[in-house]
């Protein structure tokens, strides 16, 4: 009987410590990006790092935002703590740092953008299918030429 209560003393005991454990995510992921042809005009990069949904519904709340000031040639950085999974980026070199992703009045793009796979937009951005990729925990890595 002694024994099966010190049992029940040491359960009780410790069911706080495995719920705090079962808290921390310990498989998360990190994605060094490198952007390259980047315009030596200056500014910044913007970047968004894109679920399906968020991307489908054309949502600007994105999994992870990015802003680093721009590199001429190449830019640099690295995303931490990322669920991993299946997703998409856009990126843009916000030149006058207003922002916005600048257009002429026919909507042609004033400033340099990219998305993940090189994908190249017709009239909108790429599907999904066109520009998704997947990180898997631990360190990854991705290139994106700006156009």
């Amino acid at each position: 009987m002694l024994h099966r209560a010190l049992m029940m003393i040491a359960l009780l005991a410790l069911a706080p410590v495995c719920a705090r454990a079962a808290d921390i995510p310990n498989d998360l992921a990190s994605l060094q990006v490198t952007v390259l042809n980047v315009s030596p005009k200056g500014g910044d990069i913007l970047m968004g790092l894109y679920d399906r949904k968020a991307y489908t519904n054309n949502d600007d709340a994105a999994v992870k935002d990015v802003k680093v000031p721009a590199v001429p040639g190449k830019t640099e950085f690295t995303i931490k703590d990322i669920v991993p999974g299946i997703y998409a980026i856009k990126m843009m070199q916000d030149v006058n740092r207003n922002g916005k992703f600048d257009q002429s009045w026919i909507g042609l793009p004033l400033e340099p953008y990219g998305f993940s796979n090189d994908a190249k937009p017709f009239l909108k951005a790429p599907n999904f299918s066109a520009v998704k990729f997947t990180i898997a925990p631990g360190a990854n890595a991705i290139t994106i030429h700006l156009q």
